[in-house]
């Protein structure tokens, strides 16, 4: 059941609908009912796994918190420890048992000796990477003593397999989540009304514009030697685009269909596109995951309080780990640790730009040496999804090293209309990226579309709603034929 689908919309209403029905204090056993349901229609009987997770947080948590009676530290931190362990060890078997046999199979090979024979492939859980986080951070939280151990073992099940987010995130935190399962809000029509925008513009995101693009981006990748330099230099920013709105897109409807119910979940995006550095793209992209890998795998290794060289290792090692979540793939590893590269070379080149402004009396500040590291932050980020999106190292490499190569012919003979996607689809995808882009511009200004829209005049409001609707219905990649695409993080 895609959020992409008239399944979902309707589930959704079906279950917004009982939600306000429901006696306010039976509402999250309601949204819990419904979350259980979600998640089996996804994975079918691995919600029993689902189920285990949540049994091993509620246990883990009581007894690693600050108040548990338990009082004793090695206890306490015991506790900590095998909740961690069992947690990792289930992410592990699931996702990386494949990536490991292959490892060996590889040593194998390479010292002539005999190989292991056909890996059984393992089914991934869906969200597995994104609960399995979220259970862990719960657990360390309650270690803290940020938050009390919930006693309330539903409620904690709620928090976990919350049915927006079980799927691609946001990574939430259960000290912003659990006090709001625990006083639900009553209806709103600004919730209801903010929450549905927020939802609209995320199809927007996805089924007008990111599976628009996954067609031309698949279509190059899939035949990438029989394109020149430009074609493959434009896949590459393509697929930049398409995962910024794909994942975007995502949140926004998660987020939104939350909204509805009066239920607030983090940002995940702030106009990442838009940054100046690529430490802080790592501020605008994915925030929940960037934030959980701050506060529970940067900081404990040390932080930036171990002295210079430790906090550049600490970077690169955060990152590294980062790209193993996306992904169980070296690519996926090495997109990472690039990332964790740039920052380090962006730190130990910080005196030689301060110093090269100087001399130059150049304003830091001034709107072109803005634009150029705008531009320079997102060729990096561009290069590092290139080893995302391609399936080895080979086929990386190859983009890489091609894509510079300058055939400008191609924007005017018609060889993006022959990249799979029909002419007037392609023609569809200027206005819309327009329109995406002023958007994002005055969100990073700090104004914001969505209200500006709500403090109309009522009649405008319900044009621009009417109309908003229309073109979605109308002009979106779903229905006979399409099959929109599923999210990407979604396997992640």
């Amino acid at each position: 059941m895609q959020f992409v689908s008239l399944s979902f919309l309707l589930f959704l209403l079906i279950t917004i609908s009982i939600y306000f029905i429901v006696p306010k204090k039976f509402r999250y056993l309601w949204l819990l009912i419904a979350s259980w349901g979600f998640y089996y229609k996804l994975s079918g009987n691995l919600l029993l796994m689902l189920l285990a997770v949540t049994v091993i947080s509620y246990i883990s948590g009581l007894l690693s918190g600050s108040s548990a009676k338990t009082t004793s530290e090695g206890k306490r931190k015991g506790a900590l420890i095998t909740g961690i362990v069992l947690l990792v060890l289930n992410l592990g078997y699931f996702k990386y048992t494949g990536f490991l046999l292959e490892i060996v199979k590889s040593i194998q090979s390479a010292l002539g000796l005999e190989g292991l024979g056909e890996i059984a492939e393992i089914i991934l859980p869906v969200g597995i990477s994104f609960y399995t986080f979220q259970a862990i951070g719960y657990i360390i939280d309650c270690y803290r003593g940020t938050i009390a151990p919930e006693k309330n073992f539903f409620r904690l099940s709620l928090f976990i397999s919350f049915f927006p987010q079980i799927t691609s995130g946001p990574i939430e935190r259960a000290g912003n989540m659990l006090p709001q399962f625990k006083n639900l809000a009553d209806f709103s029509h600004d919730n209801m009304r903010d929450g549905l925008l927020l939802m609209m513009w995320g199809y927007f995101q996805k089924i007008i514009i990111a599976d628009r693009l996954a067609v031309l981006v698949n279509t190059v990748y899939s035949s990438y030697k029989d394109y020149p330099g430009t074609v493959l230099f434009l896949a590459t920013v393509f697929y930049s685009l398409e995962i910024y709105l794909d994942f975007a897109g995502y949140s926004n409807i998660a987020i939104g269909s939350a909204k509805i119910m009066g239920i607030d979940i983090m940002k995940n995006f702030e106009q990442p596109y838009l940054s100046e550095s690529v430490a802080e793209f790592w501020r605008r992209w994915h925030i929940s995951l960037s934030s959980w890998l701050r506060d529970y795998l940067y900081i404990p290794l040390g932080g930036n309080r171990k002295g210079y060289v430790r906090k550049l290792i600490n970077i690169c090692i955060v990152f590294a780990i980062s790209g193993l979540w996306h992904g169980a793939a070296w690519t996926f590893v090495f997109w990472g640790f690039l990332h964790g590269l740039y920052q380090v070379a962006g730190i130990l080149l910080k005196p030689a730009r301060e110093k090269l402004l100087h001399a130059l009396n150049a304003d830091s500040n001034s709107f072109s040496l803005k634009l150029i590291r705008i531009i320079i932050t997102f060729l990096l980020v561009n290069i590092g999804w290139i080893f995302f999106k391609a399936p080895d190292f080979k086929v990386s490499m190859y983009m890489l090293k091609n894509m510079w190569t300058i055939t400008p012919w191609v924007l005017f003979d018609k060889t993006l209309f022959n990249l799979g996607l029909p002419e007037a689809d392609v023609r569809l995808l200027i206005p819309a990226l327009i329109v995406l882009t002023i958007v994002d511009i005055l969100n990073y200004k700090g104004i914001s579309v969505r209200k500006k829209i709500t403090k109309r005049a009522l009649c405008l409001r319900w044009i621009t709603y009417i109309l908003a609707v229309l073109f979605i219905l109308i002009c979106g990649v779903w229905g006979p034929g399409y099959n929109a695409a599923s999210f990407i993080y979604s396997s992640f």
